[in-house]
């Protein structure tokens, strides 16, 4: 130990005697890593949010690849003036379809114009016919006939028109990339054959790493070619806006907005949070040079972590979208630690001169810096034990974030200022002064009434967690005010829902019929399934085979076809028709059928775990087993991460304050302070909790790792108030330590309070919800550590901790 002891102060005294050198590698490295950040990636797909080597999420690939589902984007339009099927309106989608048809991977654009008209032309299905030409771009039809063969249409209504007819769709089929295709069933071939028993061999995990490695940059070009298609459809739509209200939807429409939204909430919030923090330090420390020396180091630490990141293919997500935000605070919460220290210790010993005043500064607060980082470190750290990609990466962004603060703040802050003169001892602030006095009275003179308002609080905020819940609504991650969110709301009321859910039945094999397509009991149970499904009031849109029952029923007269019908009908169909109207919703060789099911999101109260529940609810109650029934697509794949998130972020909190008490057992060396220290820590997390739980938010992707975040932020202040009061307790009694540290550590706490509150409150202005609220329950977060270090914290040290 004496060893290591002599080689920090080696390593400390050369910091300080040679800033210049150090101050140079510093510059050096933030210019090199700070080139790579234009490497940094920003990925807010839907991808990025799913747990990739779970069975839901292989059930979901399996089933898309099984009945080909196209990618595909809505453009509803919605003319001012006259009808969706007037000439002007023809004519105009005609001229919008035929734009975005020259996009390179566009394959197919859809819309009234196109597709069959077969009802009300008696039309014939069968392979001699060619369907297209039944189309109104090719027939001069009556108004009146399109308007009756487009009313209640089983399949175009809320698809291409919506049940009021005053807006129509226009749906935009890409192609796929063939070997992306490729590769991706080959992975998606390891990863079921992961789910059996035997597992996959080494080979096999070898041969998966290979082939995800080979799907990455293929992903990455694809993500961008789509970004770049939504900017030219958006382009394009713009020449039309002013005949008519345009709104695009679909899931990667979603994706680039969450993308833009983040790239904007980065640059101005980033700006802005560096902003306040400039002009707090300002108004708190009254000189330039502690405006400076923290803005420095918190934009090394930054740039540095970015380029790292690039470097290491580390991309941020959605729930890792804050992480700038969240180091620039606890990187200045090191760093106005060191400052308070300096400038005390610049008011005690006058004649010290500049390097023996750093010096002193930072050997004495080297330790619960370092210990303070670490376990923020650790705090986060814990993330990587999720089972959810993007959780595992925000945990590693977070802890090498975290190192890089501890190593700016105990080797550029010193050098840094080592360069500058030594100042004239400044005098306390009026109001810091004032707010210590505030809390130091019930902490040291009423100290059970301390302990009697944090177990009253505490029992009450525990009450709140047993009303927690997740939710999770694409449309409301957009302020109402946003154009984002009427467009994705205005699609989901009027075009059948937003969020996609598959429910795949599998035949009951007594009811096969070699010489049959599909028998007529399982048409009769297809319909039934149909209706259970209708009668939920958040399902919009159903598609499957049910509506080619219906549609061709129509044609026959309103004559329902029976099961050689059937069979003979699908057999001399055109290839195309089949394709899409049958294909898509049924597997002659696995012996499956599929619904695919819109959710509407904009349903007012709408419970999805409740739904989820129902349904299968309603297959039980139509004596289907559930080994013939699966649940896939992306609404149950975000159940599935929000309910992963809720397991692993707030019901193993207690495991995660059992780590975090290790950092405090190593460096305090006593249990009692241990259990002291997490105390406070338990409080804060529960009480934020317990406010979210009273309030009714819900938790979602961003706010439900609120409580690492506070664990985090919270145990900071603790090691530098622990220490001090340590420190002050070998030559005073406990009150009196307790009062020296509020007056001293407590002023740093507060600073650091005040900058970190003021910042997340700036969140309030995003246009991202979730966004939103992560700052505000950060800021309360920030105010109860305040209040419960300022306050219970002393009132326990000296009620348990004596001399």
């Amino acid at each position: 130990m004496q060893i290591i002891r002599r080689l920090t102060q080696s390593f400390l005294n050369f910091i300080i005697t040679h800033p210049k050198s150090v101050l140079s590698v510093f510059i050096f490295f933030t210019i090199a890593l700070g080139l790579q950040i234009s490497h940094f990636k920003i990925d807010a797909s839907p991808d990025t949010l799913l747990m990739r080597d779970n069975i839901h999420y292989i059930q979901t690939q399996v089933t898309e690849r099984r009945f080909s589902s196209p990618e595909f984007l809505l453009i509803a339009y919605k003319p001012r003036q006259g009808s969706i099927f007037s000439p002007r309106t023809l004519d105009t989608l005609k001229a919008l379809s035929a734009r975005i048809k020259r996009i390179d991977r566009v394959e197919t654009v859809r819309s009234i114009l196109n597709v069959p008209v077969l009802i009300q032309t008696d039309t014939k299905i069968s392979r001699d016919v060619d369907l297209s030409k039944t189309s109104i771009e090719h027939n001069h039809y009556d108004t009146g006939l399109i308007k009756k063969e487009f009313t209640r249409h089983p399949v175009y209504e809320n698809l291409l028109v919506n049940e009021t007819h005053n807006a129509t769709a226009v749906q935009v089929v890409f192609s796929s990339d063939k070997e992306l295709e490729e590769i991706e069933n080959r992975i998606l071939d390891l990863q079921k054959k992961s789910l059996d028993e035997e597992g996959l061999s080494d080979s096999d995990e070898e041969n998966l790493t290979r082939l995800k490695k080979q799907a990455e940059p293929l992903k990455l070009k694809l993500e961008s070619l789509r970004n770049a298609e939504i900017e030219t459809i958006k382009g394009i739509i713009k020449d039309y806006e002013a005949d008519a209200d345009i709104y695009i939807g679909g899931i990667h429409a979603l994706a680039y907005e969450l993308i833009r939204i983040i790239k904007h909430d980065l640059i101005v919030f980033g700006i802005g949070i560096t902003a306040i923090m400039c002009l707090v330090l300002f108004i708190i420390f009254r000189k330039i040079q502690w405006v400076l020396i923290p803005v420095l180091c918190c934009a090394c630490s930054v740039t540095i972590t970015m380029g790292l990141f690039a470097l290491l293919g580390l991309k941020t997500t959605v729930i890792s979208s804050n992480f700038i935000t969240l180091q620039l605070i606890l990187n200045l919460a090191l760093v106005i630690h060191l400052i308070v220290q300096y400038r005390e210790y610049n008011a005690q010993y006058p004649d010290l001169d500049q390097n023996e005043l750093v010096k002193k500064t930072l050997f004495n607060k080297i330790t619960p810096t370092f210990y303070a980082g670490i376990t923020n470190a650790v705090g986060f750290g814990s993330l990587i034990l999720s089972n959810i990609q993007p959780v595992i990466s925000f945990g590693w962004m977070m802890t090498i974030a975290m190192f890089m603060s501890i190593m700016v703040s105990l080797i550029l802050f010193p050098a840094v200022v080592a360069l500058f003169k030594k100042e004239p001892a400044a005098g306390e602030q009026v109001f810091s002064r004032l707010i210590m006095r505030f809390f130091s009275w019930p902490a040291l003179q009423r100290p059970y009434l301390v302990f009697i308002a944090g177990v009253c609080l505490l029992a009450v905020s525990a009450a709140g967690l047993f009303r927690l819940n997740v939710e999770n609504s694409f449309i409301n991650y957009f302020k109402k005010t946003t154009s984002v969110n009427r467009e994705l709301s205005y699609i989901d009321r009027e075009f059948g829902g937003s969020t996609p859910l598959d429910v795949v039945y599998t035949i009951d094999p007594t009811d096969k019929d070699r010489l049959l397509v599909i028998t007529a009991e399982t048409v009769r149970m297809l319909h039934r399934i149909d209706h259970s499904l209708e009668r939920h009031e958040a399902v919009g849109k159903i598609m499957s085979l049910t509506n080619f029952f219906i549609l061709a029923k129509e044609i026959n007269k309103d004559k329902p076809l029976t099961e050689y019908e059937v069979t003979a009908l699908y057999r001399t169909m055109p290839e195309s028709f089949r394709s899409d109207l049958i294909d898509t919703y049924y597997s002659q060789k696995h012996q499956q059928v599929r619904f695919s099911i819109r959710i509407k999101d904009t349903t007012e109260g709408l419970d999805r775990g409740k739904l989820i529940s129902g349904i299968k609810e309603d297959m039980k109650a139509l004596h289907i087993p559930e080994d013939r029934f699966i649940l896939t697509n992306l609404f149950i794949l975000y159940e599935d991460i929000l309910g992963e998130l809720f397991r692993s972020q707030i019901l193993t909190l207690g495991s995660s304050c059992a780590i975090l008490m290790i950092p405090f057992f190593l460096l305090f060396r006593s249990l009692k302070i241990a259990l002291i220290g997490i105390i406070p820590n338990i409080m804060s997390v529960v009480i934020v909790l317990g406010f979210i739980g009273w309030a009714g938010i819900p938790l979602d992707i961003m706010t439900i790792t609120i409580a690492s975040i506070s664990l985090g932020i919270t145990v900071d202040d603790m090691f530098h108030f622990i220490s001090r009061y340590l420190d002050e307790l070998k030559d005073n009694p406990g009150d009196k330590a307790a009062h020296q540290t509020l007056f001293s550590v407590g002023y740093a706490m507060l600073y650091t309070a005040l900058i970190t509150i003021i910042g997340f409150l700036l969140l309030a202005f995003s246009d991202f919800v979730p966004g939103i609220l992560f700052g505000l329950l950060t800021g309360l977060s920030m105010v109860i550590t305040l209040v419960t270090t300022l306050s219970l914290l002393p009132a326990l040290l000296v009620k348990f901790v004596k001399k």
